[in-house]
């Protein structure tokens, strides 16, 4: 039988790390078994004409909120060009909701639910033998003469069990290589899929130091290790970073996401000694509020997080991300204000404002009255409105993401957004939000914009500031510091042709 394992990555240089643990499970016992992978850009005419005439018996889509929307239609056009194909889908996207999925989406064959390695191999067995018991294959939901049967979940297995999924495909060199240690997260943070699981399973320490060396060897730009919470076992995050410290090739970047309270003394003064661009960490703030907090389930005192992160960041070599939600229970606009000029102040390379999506299977997907929580019925299910915030405050927050986005998270602007920040005197949230004001009411989030129209927008938006009295020269000592930090992130060439081109925008 000829399978193939695909998918849609949100970008290029993704991969899915599901379908090569899938492939490597099969690889050494069913030579008909293909990967391939798309992304949510492709022509979605080249995809179909793709999967059609390779003459596939089973296609398998692993589905995520990025992707869901684009698979139905594409499942569907796939199953009236070839009806006798079968199709299967896998993923958090369809896992937690798996028959009524197939009762809405008739094309479906097949859903494999929860953790796939085992139930797909046995699958790929009864589909080889003649009596075909789908009825023993774990966390399969299948459909049979008109009717949906639901098979119970399999525990899961010891981690260590499942191949290394690099031992028989190739390391992409061009892509990020997506990498776990572990599985499980011990943390139940209500809006987060993971709030499911019930332990956390760890790979032997031996291994996984083989498997990084494979990764030092082979060199490829960037390891995400996608480990829910990298270092909820302090002293083996510790024994990691000291290895790939101690054997750093000098190119491979590795991220991890990491929960900044359990640093200790001992890990940051490690993370001191690392080569700038080694490490990348991802923290996960979230809120600031202590009554938001505990209701999605973290702890309540967000300042140790606010400290340590702010400690790593004062490092300087270790390049960190920080993330916040606005939507989530009993956070008001005026209160989110508050905890992004707290998470703002601490300098991260980047901060990612967020939104919540409801997903089935989190634990606030069960308390959506409770807290009046309105939602997008289409992936990714991003909040509409809540009891706290509204939907038109939803939305300003989503214009201020942007200006974050341009502006900070973009690189290119430092010294002048400090100097402006100041200027407003209404703390960086208030930075934002007139700046936003000022971009929408002209119009200019309507196309994308060259990175030099960003310089002119801001300068233009200095003088309106003057103008309303923020200060006297603001806006000539705007376009001093603007051409300063210019010159410190562009090309030269790039920087005299636009000094050459002067200041007017071309609207």
């Amino acid at each position: 039988m000829k399978i193939l394992l695909t998918t849609l990555n949100s970008k290029y240089v993704h991969s899915n790390l599901a379908l090569k643990y899938l492939y490597t499970v099969v690889a050494g016992e069913n030579s008909h078994v293909d990967v391939r992978e798309f992304t949510i850009n492709n022509d979605p005419g080249y995809i179909f004409s793709e999967l059609v005439r390779a003459n596939y018996d089973m296609v398998c889509f692993s589905c995520y909120i990025w992707n869901i929307e684009q698979i139905k239609v594409l499942a569907r056009d796939v199953r009236e060009a070839r009806p006798e194909m079968k199709i299967l889908v896998g993923g958090p996207e369809v896992s937690y909701c798996g028959p009524e999925f197939m009762r809405e989406n008739p094309w479906a064959d097949f859903v494999l639910c929860g953790e796939g390695e085992y139930s797909f191999y046995r699958l790929c067995q009864v589909l080889e033998s003649p009596d075909r018991r789908f009825d023993t294959v774990p966390g399969l939901i299948y459909r049979q003469e008109g009717k949906i049967y639901v098979n119970g979940l399999l525990e899961p297995m010891d981690f260590n069990m499942i191949p290394f999924p690099y031992s028989v495909l190739d390391c992409e060199e061009d892509r990020v290589v997506y990498y776990e240690s572990s599985r499980g997260c011990p943390f139940r943070c209500s809006y987060c899929l993971s709030a499911a699981e019930t332990s956390v399973r760890f790979l032997d320490m031996d291994r996984v130091k083989s498997e990084l060396g494979y990764f030092l060897y082979k060199k490829p730009a960037q390891v995400k290790f996608i480990d829910r919470t990298f270092n909820c076992r302090p002293q083996r995050a510790y024994e990691i970073f000291k290895y790939l410290i101690d054997n750093d090739n000098g190119v491979t970047n590795f991220h991890f996401e990491i929960c900044a309270d359990l640093l200790d003394d001992e890990t940051l003064r490690l993370l001191s000694k690392a080569r700038r661009g080694l490490f990348q960490m991802e923290i996960g703030i979230q809120s600031a509020n202590p009554a938001t907090l505990a209701a999605i389930g973290r702890k309540e005192n967000v300042y140790p997080v606010l400290y340590n992160t702010e400690r790593l960041i004062k490092l300087g070599n270790i390049h960190t991300h920080v993330d916040l939600i606005a939507g989530l229970p009993y956070e008001s606009y005026e209160i989110f204000a508050r905890s992004f000029d707290k998470v703002y102040d601490l300098k991260a390379d980047m901060l990612q404002l967020g939104f919540l999506k409801v997903l089935a299977g989190t634990p606030i997907y069960g308390q959506l009255e409770a807290h009046g929580i309105k939602y997008r019925s289409h992936a990714p299910y991003e909040v509409i409105s809540t009891d706290y915030i509204k939907a038109e405050e939803l939305v300003r927050l989503k214009m201020i993401e942007n200006m974050v986005d341009i502006y900070y998270n973009r690189g290119g602007f430092g010294d002048t957004l400090d100097f402006l920040i100041g200027a407003v005197d209404k703390g960086a949230f208030g930075f934002y939000e007139k700046l936003a004001d000022f971009y929408y009411e002209r119009g200019y989030q309507h196309r994308e914009r060259k990175k030099e129209d960003q310089y002119r927008i801001l300068l233009e938006f200095a003088g309106e500031l003057e103008g309303a009295g923020c200060g006297e020269n603001l806006k000539e000592r705007t376009r001093q510091l603007l051409e300063t930090d210019m010159e410190k992130s562009t090309n030269p060439e790039i920087f005299k042709r636009f000094l050459r081109k002067g200041w007017a925008l071309a609207r």
